[in-house]
């Protein structure tokens, strides 16, 4: 009886056939196919069943998809970029010498991917000297697959986005608050202050989605605070590609990440300081 291929045997087999396939792609295009597998790939071993492990708490999770998505994703830059550095949330990492860097969130939403939601992606940054370049996320329940940055406007599937206008109390604000800091007053109040602004609130889980869908027009305007660089740059690249205004602030002892058109986002800094 042939026995089944292990995950690391199949992981190195996706790798090596992506890397024949998409050796000679622009760097969007590259990011959008990057994004696009390694999404699917995790869809396809959550249908096979996962093994989940906590690391900070009993929401801070992190699946063998999660590290699988990742190993696919930086062993490929590794190899077509090879110049280029490489920052993952599970662990990948390695040194720039082109002055380039691309960020990793293989499963972003992972407490959602675990539970059996559909609300998590898979996100890449890249980014050099002066800022974020281009941001890809991809969506797999949806089939969605934004891209766009500094000099490629955002696109959702391929075609042209626009985001909401208006100030906070003609749109909703997605949003990100762990219960820990709901007890924190400084964090809370500075939180409230800007939410009792907004038509609406959405808290769901997955900070690229929520960034690429004000980048579609989706929702209006997004807030969180202390974002790392790979839940905050692909997003961050997208809202600014549709023409939109991503920047972060300092207020309640945190610094939150703001997006979203620029008037929104001037009334969430205005709130935040208070």
């Amino acid at each position: 009886m042939t026995s089944q291929p292990s995950l690391e045997e199949m992981t190195a087999a996706l790798i090596k056939t992506f890397i024949v396939a998409h050796a000679d792609d622009s760097d969007n295009h590259l990011a959008q196919a990057l994004v696009y597998n390694a999404g699917r790939w995790a869809w396809r071993l959550r249908e096979q069943g996962v093994s989940v492990d906590q690391k900070t708490s009993v929401s801070d999770v992190v699946t063998d998809a999660d590290r699988s998505a990742e190993k696919f994703v930086s062993e490929i830059l590794a190899t077509v970029r090879p110049e280029d550095g490489i920052v993952g949330e599970e662990g990948a990492s390695r040194p720039s010498t082109s002055g380039r860097m691309w960020h990793i969130d293989p499963v972003d939403g992972t407490y959602n991917f675990a539970s059996g939601s559909d609300y998590w992606c898979s996100a890449l940054s890249l980014s050099d000297a002066t800022g974020v370049i281009l941001g890809a996320v991809h969506r797999p329940a949806m089939g969605y697959t934004w891209c766009g940055g500094r000099d490629t406007p955002t696109t959702r599937d391929n075609k042209p986005v626009h985001m909401q206008t208006g100030l906070p109390n003609q749109i909703a604000l997605a949003t990100y608050l762990h219960p820990t800091s709901m007890q924190d007053p400084d964090i809370r109040d500075a939180w409230q202050r800007v939410a009792s602004r907004f038509a609406s609130v959405r808290m769901l889980g997955a900070g690229s989605i929520d960034l690429a869908s004000i980048a579609d027009g989706t929702w209006g305007a997004w807030m969180q605070h202390s974002v790392a660089d790979w839940d905050w740059l692909p997003g961050k690249a997208l809202v600014e590609g549709s023409g939109g205004v991503a920047r972060k602030v300092s207020a309640g002892g945190v610094e939150w990440s703001i997006a979203g058109n620029k008037d929104a986002v001037d009334a969430i800094e205005e709130a935040l300081r208070g």
